[in-house]
This record gives structure tokens, C-alpha cells and sequence, in this order.
């Protein structure tokens, strides 16, 4: 692999406009569960209105912090149990390019509506929308910015190959959004493969967080640093364990005044050791919220529950 860092592009890494979805039916979904090692079933404690408190709390703590939300409803037409984590289905980019993605569980596809997109279609250019749904009948499947992290100043997608992420639908979004792919595989403590990138690695302006130990292969962690040195990333190594609290599940965004934030849980926060929050802390504040039943019962975090908002304004 070979990266021109004299070509890089005009577009920004962070956005301050987020699209997310309210839960209406959020719980435990068996048809992701045995191939997402972060998901558990769901404790009797727990009370049905959990996931509701803490997405509040959550877009509650992100407004005050000045970031432009679009939130909007999940219907109770179907059951979507992980409609909360929009990132999976859609991604936006400067270029006004529209991305629909296939997914792997079947009680997630209705989870892409059309009516979303048609109404930040009111505020928003969109030039074209590119719908890669049509691998889901051959079995091939790229879940969004959850099976790819985006460098999008450099145009590079980072991906660890799974069963929810496919080298021909990896291939079909580069060819059509130009984008390079940088991809390897990666497992758990246990060996398992990561099911999701955005769990184990975040991509920030001129900093990245990533856990190389998940990346086995020798050959293939080098050339992920070395892509990531390239483009002039300081590297912030998290461990398998930080990863098991979502430390990796992070999100670098901007405000309205264009102040710097890191968005992740209070899980993954206080994984976190002193000296990489300081590290952390130089790139951008870091803000958190308690996730924990989400996490537990959908197997994502804070990064997943946010889908940028890249597109150019009307």
C-alpha cells in the first residue's frame, strides 16, 4: 500500500451534525448475538426503559456541548431491537453521496428508511445515493462506519474482514466513493474475530486510537501502523481488554463553535488509563455517558449511535 499524503483532501474528519435514532423496542437481538462476542442477554434487574434513559441522557450531554443533533423516531411498524445504532445502515459524505449499506441479520434491513433520508433531504444536498443492499441476497454484507473507520481526509477505509464485513462489498464502496482500503483481520482474547472495526479503532484528524494487539498477523499490523504513520496519525494503543469496555468505540466530532470532542461511554472512559486521557484530552474534551445497558444488551457503544452528517447544507 502506498499513501500520498500530499494528496490529501479538503474534507474535514469531524462534522457537528449527527443523525440518531430514538429506540422504540431496543433489547437483546439473538440474530446478531452469535456474531457479536460484546453482546449478552439482558439481566432480570433491568427495566424496559433503560436503553430510553440513557439515549436521552446522552443526546442531553451532546446538545449542551453544542453539536447539532437530528434525532428521529424508530416506528414500531417492525421490530428493529438495534435501531439505535443508525451507523450500521447509512453513512453521508461531503460529496453529497449517499450511502446504503447490507446487513447481515435479517430483523435489521427495515431498520433503512427512506423517509430519513428524504427529510434531511430538506436541509441537505444529496447528489446520489449508492445502494449496495443488493449483496444482502448473495450472503455479502458491510454494516457502515461500524465494519469500516474512515479516514475521510485521506480517503482511506480501515476494515477487519468478519462475517459482517465482505472484501467484494469492501471493493464495490471504494470503486464508488474512492476510497483506498486498508483491511486485516482481528480477533478477541479468545480468538474470535471482531465482528465490528469502530470497536477496536478510532480515526481522529492527526491522532488514532487502535488496538494492534486484536491484529494478529504480524505483517498486517505493520501495515495498518504504518498507513496510519503515513498519514501522520499519533498513535494512542489501546488494550483486548480496553476494547472489551469500548474504549475503541469512540467518536471524534466538533461543536458549532468548532470545538474538539471525544464521545464515548463511561465504560470505556474509565478503562481508560491517566496518561492516555491526557493524550486523549489534547486532541479534544472528552465527554461520556453511562451507556451500560445498551452496551450489554446490543453489543455497541457510543460511536454506534452516531452517524455523521457530512453533507453539504442547502
Amino acid at each position: 500500500m502506498r499513501v500520498i499524503t500530499s494528496s490529501v483532501q479538503n474534507q474535514p474528519q469531524s462534522t457537528s451534525r449527527m443523525m440518531m435514532i430514538r429506540p422504540a423496542q431496543f433489547g437483546f437481538n439473538p440474530e446478531t448475538a452469535d456474531s457479536n462476542g460484546f453482546q449478552h442477554k439482558p439481566s432480570e434487574n433491568t427495566t424496559s426503559n433503560t436503553a430510553d434513559d440513557e439515549f436521552e441522557l446522552m443526546i442531553k450531554q451532546l446538545r449542551i456541548a453544542g453539536i447539532e443533533l437530528h434525532v428521529f423516531d424508530d416506528k414500531d411498524d417492525a421490530y428493529r431491537p438495534d435501531a439505535v445504532f443508525s451507523n450500521n445502515w447509512v453513512s453521508f459524505h461531503q460529496s453529497g453521496k449517499v450511502v446504503l449499506y447490507p446487513m447481515m441479520a435479517e430483523n435489521r434491513r427495515t431498520e433503512r428508511r427512506m423517509d430519513i433520508i428524504d427529510k434531511l433531504g430538506n436541509d441537505f444536498k444529496m447528489e446520489e445515493i449508492i445502494d449496495l443492499t443488493h449483496f444482502e441476497a448473495e450472503g455479502k454484507y458491510l454494516e457502515g462506519t461500524g465494519s469500516m473507520v474512515l479516514d475521510r481526509r485521506y480517503k482511506i477505509a480501515y476494515a477487519c474482514i468478519s462475517p459482517r464485513t465482505h472484501p467484494e462489498v469492501l471493493s464495490a464502496f471504494a470503486e464508488a466513493m474512492g476510497y483506498e482500503i486498508v483491511s486485516f483481520s482481528a480477533s478477541d482474547e479468545n480468538d474470535l474475530p471482531v465482528y465490528h472495526t469502530n470497536v477496536l479503532m478510532c480515526i481522529g484528524d492527526i491522532f488514532a486510537v487502535i488496538c494492534l494487539e486484536a491484529i494478529k498477523d504480524p505483517d498486517e499490523r505493520q501495515l495498518v501502523r504504518a498507513a496510519l504513520e503515513e498519514t501522520k496519525k499519533f498513535i494512542i494503543e489501546i488494550s483486548l481488554e480496553q476494547v472489551r469496555h469500548f474504549a475503541g468505540n469512540m467518536l471524534f466530532v466538533k461543536n458549532n463553535r468548532s470545538d474538539k470532542f471525544l464521545v464515548m461511554s463511561t465504560q470505556a472512559y474509565h478503562s481508560l488509563t491517566k496518561k492516555q486521557k491526557e493524550i486523549l484530552s489534547e486532541y479534544g474534551r472528552l465527554l461520556h455517558t453511562d451507556l451500560s445497558y445498551i452496551e450489554e444488551n446490543g453489543g455497541g457503544s457510543a460511536r454506534c449511535m452516531l452517524t455523521e452528517i457530512h453533507l453539504p447544507l442547502k
